[in-house]
């Protein structure tokens, strides 16, 4: 039976294996999922196999970016308890890990996982990780982003719950530059912006907000066309919320992130960001970049 990725991705998640070790267990089973765990159980690889429906609630964001600012690496882990999430052995583990994707630049899931550290697999690492504790791991996700002529700065919030990506046209001239620039990055991760900039937002987000809008302004007893000028009022203040450059600085209540933007310099603009909140479903990936 030929073995799809599809049904090493159902592996995984049943037994929290890696992708590789999910792809053999299919393989030398012949494609036959029970075969499979008892296979994986036999090398030891399955031993979150019997926590396939416990929550995976705590766990780590972690980022890391190049010496020279070019490229960064953002990973989220999951696990159990914050016990393990604090255990020094999983932090060293979150670590390689992010260090792998910033270093390795791995084209998917599989190649990650096989990755050699240190004369092992890092999948075996994880698995070594999901036999020492009593509870499941997952990789949930994580991205590289690299950048031609631009700047990233990160940002990780305490404890390591919720980290933040921030790709810039521009380097910093000097540590007041790069200061403001970790503002901004800070900005994104208490201000949760969606957008850049009010051109990225796409239509279907656009009349869906606006629909809503003059709902409420005609459940309020609004007349139609009266309804309609308040929706595009309500508009204007969706950007300022949900679009970055037009959001309110957080530091200087005086200011938009567009003005602290210009006071770096004319030539310096937002590009991209990336923000993880620990536990956040939906489009978790989706990309904040712009139409520049």
């Amino acid at each position: 039976m030929a073995v799809t990725l599809d049904m090493v991705k159902n592996l995984r998640e049943s037994t929290g294996a890696g992708m590789a070790d999910c792809k053999k267990a299919l393989d030398e089973s012949n494609g036959d999922m029970n075969g499979a765990i008892e296979y994986l159980r036999k090398r030891g690889a399955a031993s979150a196999a019997k926590r396939t429906d416990r929550a995976t609630n705590e766990g780590l964001i972690v980022t890391k970016t190049s010496g020279d600012g070019k490229s960064a690496a953002i990973v989220e882990i999951n696990c159990e308890t914050d016990f393990v999430a604090r255990n020094e052995e999983f932090v060293k583990f979150v670590d390689t890990v992010v260090e792998t994707v910033l270093k390795a630049n791995p084209a998917n899931e599989e190649a990650l996982l096989s990755t050699d550290i240190g004369g092992k697999k890092l999948g075996d690492l994880m698995n070594e990780m999901l036999a020492k504790f009593s509870e499941r791991i997952i990789l949930k996700r994580y991205e590289r982003i690299e950048t031609k002529g631009g700047f990233i700065i990160e940002y990780i919030h305490t404890g390591n719950k919720l980290g933040v990506l921030l790709e810039l046209t521009t380097a910093p001239n000097n540590d007041g530059d790069r200061a403001q620039m970790r503002d901004i990055a800070m900005q994104i991760a208490a201000m949760s912006p969606r957008f850049v900039r009010r051109e990225e937002v796409d239509s279907s987000t656009l009349d869906k907000e606006k629909e809503i809008y003059m709902e409420q302004a005609i459940q309020q007893g609004k007349k139609p066309e009266i309804a309609q000028k308040v929706a595009e009022g309500r508009v204007e203040k969706f950007y300022q919320e949900f679009c970055l450059v037009e959001q309110t600085f957080v530091k200087d209540s005086g200011k938009t992130v567009s003005e602290v933007l210009k006071a770096i310099s004319a030539s310096t603009d937002v590009t991209r960001f990336r923000r993880y909140f620990l536990g956040e479903t939906g489009d978790s990936n989706a990309e904040n970049a712009s139409n520049n």
